[in-house]
């Protein structure tokens, strides 16, 4: 069993560029994030111009390994230069932090970033070779590892904070849903999507606190008038062992195929069950309540938002396509605790039949695997 300590120590999204890794299977997020860049520049509208001789720095939190933090740099990056332009003001040096556990895979961010634009300081500037054509880096970079649970920058230093399908991973596996002495132990399941109310409340708790604790670091890191732009899996259910889309993605034919493991004798039954995936999908209300108890934020926007379906395959009529996809997005998000916990061998072993009921049920999968995202655009309250 993977402890809870181990936990912020290994836990990442499946590095590489391989085809199971995140790099290869995050474009439904890139879609989802796009078809909210709206609501992002509402956000960054808010944010308060400081003076250009001072960095404007941004972060991203929760960054992972793929392009898409990239591009979303990019899109604050450049939203903001105009913003001081219209102003007429001289854009400030721009900064940049991507930040996540440290376990993450950063080599493979750092290689995707072009690299930076050098100014000569007489209005034109040179270009270096980039890793993307055509492309380049207005901003400076740098990686910061740790979790977003706890701080991670010094008082009043950050400008804005944006966070994109990150904030529903737990800092841990509610401790009681692993006691068998507890009435919230998770017998039999490694998630919490039709468990009972007891289970369910655990994990509630559970986020209630994370959040909690990344607004309290959040209050105390940015600078007056900034600005902050999260986005989470939610759902519309207000029953919490209803967990939508990270339902069916987690449970239903995931759960099917621990059970498979057991029942062919892979693995006992006891094994099966401390694993739990550390994934709550919070309702509004869920995240409005820590919000307004912390009371350090001002909630300009908070909303469901429809992201749409997290697999994305060339042909929709093609089940074994829809089902190897299904895998691999599963895969690419906890392959990392499932190989810590069974060993690399019986992963495979896993995926396999997680492709396979998938690939049996991929009309369903297309028609109801959707996932919506709470969206939350916060700014500091000044008192």
């Amino acid at each position: 069993m993977v402890s809870n300590m181990k936990l912020e120590k290994m836990f990442c999204m499946k590095g590489g560029k391989d085809q199971t890794s995140y790099a290869n299977n995050c474009q439904a997020q890139a879609q989802h994030a796009k078809s909210m860049l709206h609501l992002l520049k509402e956000a960054l509208d808010r944010v308060q111009l400081g003076p250009p001789s001072m960095p404007f720095v941004v972060v991203d939190l929760g960054c992972s390994c793929g392009s898409n933090t990239i591009y979303i740099v990019d899109v604050i990056v450049n939203h903001m230069e105009k913003r001081y332009e219209a102003s007429g003001y001289e854009p400030p040096e721009f900064s940049a932090f991507f930040s996540d556990l440290p376990s993450n895979d950063f080599n493979t961010l750092f290689q995707l970033l072009p690299n930076y634009y050098t100014y000569d300081g007489q209005g034109g500037g040179t270009m270096e070779e980039c890793l993307a054509a055509n492309k380049h880096r207005s901003y400076f970079a740098a990686g910061v590892p740790g979790t977003f649970y706890r701080r991670l920058f010094p008082a009043k230093s950050i400008d804005v904070f944006h966070s994109a399908f990150s904030l529903h991973w737990l800092s841990q596996v509610p401790e009681s849903v692993l006691d068998k002495r507890s009435k919230s132990y998770n017998k039999g399941r490694i998630f919490i999507h039709g468990a009972n109310e007891s289970i369910a409340n655990a994990y509630k708790k559970q986020f209630q606190t994370d959040l909690a604790g990344f607004l309290r670091a959040r209050a105390i890191e940015m600078k007056e008038g900034g600005s902050m732009f999260l986005v989470c899996l939610g759902r519309t259910s207000v029953d919490p062992t209803d967990q939508g889309g990270a339902g069916l993605l987690f449970g239903t034919h995931f759960q099917d195929a621990w059970n498979d493991l057991v029942n062919e004798g892979f693995i006992t039954s006891e094994k099966r069950d401390t694993f739990n995936i550390p994934v709550y999908a919070s309702s509004l209300q869920d995240f409005k309540e820590v919000v307004e108890t912390d009371g350090s934020f001002v909630i300009n926007k908070l909303e469901v938002f429809r992201g749409g379906s997290p697999l994305v395959v060339s042909h929709p009529d093609d089940e074994a396509e829809i089902g190897r996809a299904f895998a691999n997005s599963c895969r690419s998000v906890c392959g990392v605790l499932v190989d810590a916990h069974i060993g690399d061998l019986l992963s495979v072993e896993l995926f396999q039949r997680v492709e396979s009921r998938a690939t049996s049920h991929a009309n369903e999968l297309i028609e109801q695997l959707q996932f919506f995202h709470i969206v939350a655009s916060l700014t500091l309250l000044i008192e």
